[in-house]
């Protein structure tokens, strides 16, 4: 028997296509993906959560000579916000980034660890986080779930017997 997964989302023009807290939300992501910290790479990720009672919480890469230890954006944001404000919920987080290599023009995705965090944080709400993908410019990819980049995630019910 074959099976399959269909992940939906929306893929907007640009940022204009979204509303005005969406274009305030990519705008603060885009700002501060220039400010992270990747003196190897020069690959800068921003991740920024709007909660839902519109405050933001942002967190960048943070690159390390021992690449190993380095951390992704997205986990640095989700452990601001567990130890800044542990009780909030987040209505939608936006990743950009800055490549000095490369065009920054098209939407990135998070990599296999922050999917799994992600998906963990918005489990422990049960609560669907929005998710903003984009670069400096270009396309916006809008999903309405973080779990539709992680259809198959590890989840608590894999670890607690009822």
């Amino acid at each position: 028997m074959n099976a399959s997964f269909d992940i939906q989302f929306i893929k907007h023009k640009d940022a204009y296509e979204l509303s005005d807290a969406d274009q305030q939300l990519i705008s603060k992501a885009r700002s501060i993906a220039t400010s992270a910290y990747a003196p190897y790479s020069g690959f800068k990720v921003a991740s920024v959560a709007m909660l839902k009672n519109v405050e933001f919480v942002h967190g960048t890469n943070q690159e390390n000579a021992s690449y190993p230890i380095g951390l992704c954006a997205e986990r640095v944001m989700l452990a601001t916000l567990s130890s800044v404000a542990p009780d909030a919920v987040v209505k939608t987080i936006c990743i950009s980034y800055f490549s000095e290599k490369l065009p920054s023009d098209a939407p990135i995705a998070p990599c296999g660890i922050c999917r799994q965090s992600l998906v963990e944080f918005e489990s422990r709400f049960s609560t669907p986080i929005r998710l903003l993908l984009t670069g400096q410019q270009g396309e916006v990819y809008e999903f309405k779930s973080v779990t539709d980049l992680l259809p198959m995630a590890f989840k608590k019910k894999n670890l607690i017997v009822n």
